[in-house]
């Protein structure tokens, strides 16, 4: 169990005027600091999950002939094996450095970075992209700055709330993504069909903006808060691996969560779905790339008020999960446009249910000097599992067919649920912490 010294946020966050209304339920958001996070990540992730649905359909616009899936299948997968590449170089090195120098400086650098990213594809795009490299060149780059991006910004919100309200904070956190991820992919599609690809890359390259602009309006925090002020060294990153392999919530959760996105990896042939099963379009397209996050979001209106009473965690987070790989292989089965979209609301609900459970272990059982490194293995685990589920969906797909490729992972997701359930019994253990049942009462 974490360090009791290091569950007390070192900036002492006080709950300012403006949020004293909110209902018990949103109580992180009372704090001023916390309230400029979540509203810059809103609008960035927003931009950033828009760019990834167009990236996908812009590799796909490579390959546009029926006799030309397979290829496009492949194509489909690298996306995924670019984005995770620089996630495993570099995020053990982010997670160091998160917990060793200001966060805010930090986040300042990372979102610049993705946002220069985002306005060369936009340029490039808008002058008639001809070759499909400098999309994934620049994916990488992306995910490179995200490598660092990341573990600072999850390491900082433990710095804007006390800890007694961290459940709330990390319901919030993400209802934000999910309220983003339906926004995003939504609007993409509509731009896509009516402006282009290269405005989704111009809008994208904007929204890094909100923010930087938050982290300079943040106040009452002292200098470099949130860092601990380590060295930047193998020594560190080492003790972030063996803190995360040393517990075993965190492990088990970290391996369920590899595990189900690994194999159940339905978004990432949702182009060859759309343009080639359901015959949907661009319009169609972004719908369905919403529909996940759509569910998402519903539920997370419901889990942001229900996170503190839910007692028995750990068998509501198992559930969840043979859920989601129950609604993936009911899409691969799915030929109506209705009944897919139906399929990945449901899927989106039930990954939204153990998201939240799991960020809320990963965070109240790991101390504050930790928690940029344990983000940073988390990152492997988190987008490991989607972006190399994307390469292994592209390969099988271009063997056996999509909707083999996705039933195949669903029943597997299952499979590798239940042994993960079946060795980790801390797991199934696991319930409320006490601070959290004693500021309910």
């Amino acid at each position: 169990m974490s360090d009791p010294h290091a569950r007390r946020p070192p900036s002492g966050p006080r709950p300012r005027r403006a949020g004293r209304g909110l209902p018990p339920s949103l109580v992180a958001l009372r704090y001023r600091n916390y309230r400029l996070l979540w509203a810059g990540q809103l609008v960035s992730i927003a931009g950033n999950l828009m760019q990834s649905a167009a990236v996908l359909w812009h590799v796909k616009r490579f390959y546009p002939g029926a006799d030309q899936l397979d290829a496009a299948a492949v194509a489909l997968g690298l996306v995924g094996l670019v984005r995770i590449g620089p996630i495993i170089v570099f995020s053990l090195v982010g997670g160091v450095v998160a917990d060793a120098i200001d966060r805010r400086k930090m986040l300042i650098i990372t979102q610049a970075s993705m946002g220069t990213a985002a306005v060369v594809l936009a340029v490039l795009t808008f002058n008639g992209l001809s070759v499909i490299w400098p999309i994934y060149v620049l994916t990488a780059i992306g995910a490179a700055a995200a490598a660092f991006d990341n573990p600072a910004r999850s390491a900082l919100v433990p710095s804007l709330v006390p800890p007694e309200h961290m459940a709330s904070a990390v319901s919030l956190n993400t209802t934000m993504f999910q309220l983003s991820a339906v926004a995003g992919p939504a609007l993409g599609g509509l731009i896509i069909a009516t402006l282009g690809l290269g405005w989704v890359y111009a809008i994208n390259a904007v929204s890094f903006g909100a923010v930087i602009a938050a982290v300079l309006l943040m106040r009452d925090i002292p200098a470099g808060a949130g860092a601990q002020g380590g060295a930047i060294s193998l020594h560190a990153a080492w003790e972030g691996l063996q803190f995360v392999f040393r517990a075993p919530l965190i492990r088990g959760s970290m391996l369920m969560d590899f595990f189900a996105t690994f194999f159940a990896s339905a978004t990432a042939l949702l182009p060859i779905f759309a343009e080639n099963v359901l015959d949907v379009g661009a319009t169609g397209y972004g719908v369905l790339q919403a529909a996940p996050a759509a569910g998402a979001f519903v539920t997370a209106l419901i889990m942001v008020p229900m996170i503190r009473r839910i007692h028995y965690r750990g068998w509501v987070m198992l559930g969840s999960v043979f859920v989601y790989g129950a609604a993936t292989v009911a899409f691969g089965l799915s030929r109506s446009f209705w009944l897919t979209f139906a399929c990945l609301v449901v899927y989106g609900a039930s990954d939204m249910v153990s998201t939240v459970i799991r960020n809320v272990i990963r965070q109240l059982a790991t101390p504050d000097r930790l928690r940029g490194r344990m983000t940073s293995v988390n990152m492997i685990f988190f987008m490991g599992g989607p972006q190399l589920g994307e390469l292994e969906a592209g390969l099988v797909a271009s063997v056996w067919g999509a909707a083999a490729s996705v039933i195949s992972g669903g029943i597997a997701c299952l499979v590798a649920t239940g042994w993960v359930a079946a060795s980790t019994p801390e797991l199934r253990r696991y319930e409320r912490e006490p601070e959290e049942i004693a500021s309910h009462l």
